[in-house]
């Protein structure tokens, strides 16, 4: 009976897999081949909508089940970043998500299963279950002033250094994280105000943070500031 019951859960084990995998090379071949600098062609995606909603399907129809925590966290990320995607297909054209009522907030969306706004699958199924800090530089909301969107789905297998690469991206691009030497002042993103406690949960401030990734740090002596956020839609 025992060997029965180990059998059945590698079996689930294997079934969860074999969707996660599906959803992640379908997701793979549309960000490969709409995505280039960050920016994503809105416009070829809006005449070829099937592909973005059969993803934005399987999401909804995903089990999880024997799925490890590497291959949840890369399917959430995969997940937020294909269900923004879609949103704005589905308003296309539009020059911001702001501009779509409750986007992050109010609209529902099945997750493997529930129902989810894209700021509970952030906060309350990413960041609660799976935290690291660094997922605010792969979760792109489809504005400018969002970290660059890969260009690839990440994957459980290479998960902590796809993640490494985009936020070592993120804090050395120098528009992201614009440093005035003259002036002594370095102004960041509104995503280390609006999260602070996420990035100084096991550093001492938010520069600390940022310096962990950065090829040339900056000095603890500089002012931080934080720039204006542009919603702009991060259309090619």
């Amino acid at each position: 009976m025992i060997k029965t019951i180990i059998v059945g859960s590698i079996l689930i084990s294997s079934f969860a897999t074999l969707d996660i995998s599906k959803f992640t090379e379908g997701t793979d071949q549309l960000l490969e081949g709409h995505v280039k600098d960050g920016l994503v062609d809105y416009q070829a995606l809006a005449k070829e909508q099937e592909s973005v909603k059969e993803l934005y399907q399987q999401i909804g129809s995903m089990s999880l089940d024997g799925a490890s925590d590497a291959e949840k966290k890369a399917f959430y990320i995969n997940a937020y970043n294909i269900i923004t995607i879609y949103q704005i297909i589905e308003n296309y054209p539009v020059k911001s998500p702001m501009n779509i009522n409750g986007f992050f907030d109010k609209k529902k969306h099945q997750v493997a299963g529930e129902s989810l706004t894209l700021n509970q699958l952030e906060k309350e199924r990413l960041l609660k279950n799976h935290f690291d800090a660094r997922a605010h530089f792969v979760l792109v909301c489809a504005a400018l002033s969002c970290p660059p969107l890969a260009d690839f789905a990440y994957q459980a297998e290479q998960l902590d250094e796809q993640i490494e690469e985009k936020t070592r991206q993120a804090l050395n691009n120098p528009e992201f994280i614009r440093v005035n030497k003259g002036k002594k002042k370095v102004l960041v993103s509104k995503i280390f105000d609006w999260y602070k406690s996420d990035f100084t949960k096991d550093q001492s401030s938010v520069l600390a943070y940022i310096n962990q990734y950065r090829d040339e740090k900056i000095p603890d002596s500089y002012k931080l500031g934080y720039y204006e956020y542009d919603w702009s839609l991060n259309d090619q």
